[in-house]
């Protein structure tokens, strides 16, 4: 699985005019699913993240996690992840999981987010999203969990 990571102060997802997902301080983490992967890159995926140290600590430094901080996450389907923009200049995706295993791992990576500890809120998968946010730092992270 693959996600991009960002520390937000604040962030929002809508779905024809209705707020699906609201969070304040925590991440945005656009995640893809990926040909080959299945529910154990999702929750290594999950735990990674939970762990990852990118808030800062009394000094400044980046030492403290989303469990640490108790910061919220907002978890977005993003299949545009996989594109491939080796060849030409129209991007393909053929790296992506199929809809229903991308849906169904998207699932499980924000259900098992959740159970580690962190209020996760959630866009919907395959519908047309808009995502605001407002990136902390600014702090994007790139993350892949190759299936094994």
């Amino acid at each position: 699985m693959r996600a991009l990571v960002q520390r937000v102060s604040r962030a929002s997802v809508t779905v024809d005019g209705e707020i699906l997902g609201e969070i304040g301080r925590g991440v945005l983490v656009l995640v893809c699913a990926m040909q080959g992967d299945t529910t154990s890159e999702a929750e290594k995926l999950a735990a990674k993240l939970s762990r990852l140290r990118i808030f800062p600590d009394d000094d400044g430094k980046m030492n403290r996690s989303l469990l640490d901080t108790g910061g919220d996450a907002l978890v977005v389907s993003q299949f545009t992840l996989a594109a491939d923009t080796s060849r030409g200049n129209r991007p393909g995706f053929s790296a992506s999981a199929p809809p229903e295993l991308g849906n169904r791992l998207y699932e499980h990576f924000a259900d098992h987010l959740a159970s580690l500890g962190p209020p996760t809120e959630r866009g919907k998968f395959g519908a047309d999203m808009q995502v605001e946010l407002v990136n902390d730092g600014p702090v994007t992270i790139w993350l892949d969990m190759p299936p094994a």
